[in-house]
């Protein structure tokens, strides 16, 4: 069997392990709330999580899929392809085996970064893209808390507005827990299914002979069905854990801070392509965080822990070094045996 082909279906197996990670992991932040109030069973939310996913994917996934396949260098070649998944998966299931939050679209722009010093050389990079996804790493996680402060501000507002009137206070917040289900599942679809599948939107259109948006829309499709396999595999344990053991959040800071995610991630995936042509890849799990430290800061500046907070943006330091080094060293190594 010819090597590049060999590499071809490897790497699209390893894009499928990522997208079930993506899923068994990912899952848990929009459905746990549903979940631990009663409103849904486990079943019905991943049910809710999928059909959300699946449409944020197919209808606006091409957005940032096309930032990681042909935005920040001009392609990606099998071996490329082999290189940026191969090393992705083996920095985040280290950190992961080690316990570390890290974020999976970081590893897999840093992968495409060291892919592309290898290929096209420090000057090959679309500087202008390159650039802007980095600022959007910074500035999300602002805006997410930021954000989150607002909204905590006028649910709580609402909340005391109508503290006499129990069953609408209590269809509030079932149908904003319902939203925000629904929005996060659809932003995460939007933005995330590239990190496993964006990669390969060059090779896909080449191989099948289809125009870029087919390619994309199947490469969609395909990542989707990794991350809803992953979050029914593995989705149900860490929703239950969110869902019943952790209690730092009550139901108000949670909403605000998912809410205020789900928004950044999608105004962050939409705004740029629209204006420009490119959808920010930004890591969902960072925005989370920042929503979450805004949540908490509305409520209570000392429930912020500034240990944990400064810990993650190590992790995510890390992260850059490694995922490029890792995947210049695959691609440098793979281009003398192909």
């Amino acid at each position: 069997m010819d090597l590049t082909l060999i590499l071809l279906v490897l790497g699209l197996l390893f894009a499928f392990i990522m997208a079930m990670n993506l899923g068994g992991n990912d899952a848990a932040n929009p459905t746990s709330a549903v979940v631990g109030t009663g409103i849904m069973t486990i079943k019905k939310a991943l049910i809710l999580f999928s059909v959300f996913t699946l449409a944020g994917a197919c209808l606006q996934g091409f957005m940032v899929m096309k930032t990681i396949g042909r935005g920040i260098v001009p392609s990606i070649d099998v071996a490329g392809a082999f290189a940026i998944i191969i090393a992705a998966n083996i920095w985040i299931f280290s950190a992961t085996w080690r316990g570390m939050a890290i974020s999976t679209t970081h590893s897999t722009i840093c992968a495409v970064i060291g892919y592309g010093i290898v290929k096209y050389g420090i000057g090959g990079f679309n500087a202008s893209v390159l650039g802007s996804i980095v600022v959007s790493w910074f500035a999300s996680p602002f805006f997410s808390m930021v954000l989150a402060i607002i909204l905590y501000k006028l649910i709580s507002a609402y909340l005391e507005r109508h503290k006499d009137a129990n069953e609408k206070r209590d269809l509030f917040f079932k149908m904003l827990l319902i939203f925000s289900l629904a929005l996060s599942a659809y932003s995460f679809g939007a933005n995330d299914v590239a990190n496993a599948t964006g990669i390969y939107v060059t090779i896909g259109a080449q191989i099948g002979q289809f125009p870029d948006m087919n390619a994309m829309i199947l490469l969609a499709i395909y990542g989707v069905a990794g991350i809803i396999l992953g979050g029914f595999l593995f989705g149900p344990r860490v929703i239950e854990t969110l869902a019943f053991k952790v209690t730092r959040l009550d139901l108000t800071t949670g909403l605000a801070a998912s809410i205020s995610n789900a928004l950044v991630v999608y105004l962050f995936t939409t705004i740029p392509y629209l204006v420009w042509g490119y959808g920010l890849p930004i890591s969902t799990s960072y925005a989370a965080v920042g929503a979450i430290i805004g949540a908490s800061f509305a409520r209570s500046a000392r429930s912020v822990s500034r240990r944990t907070s400064l810990t993650l943006i190590l992790y995510w330091v890390l992260t850059v070094p490694i995922t490029i080094v890792l995947s210049s060293a695959i691609y440098y190594a793979l281009e003398f045996i192909i």
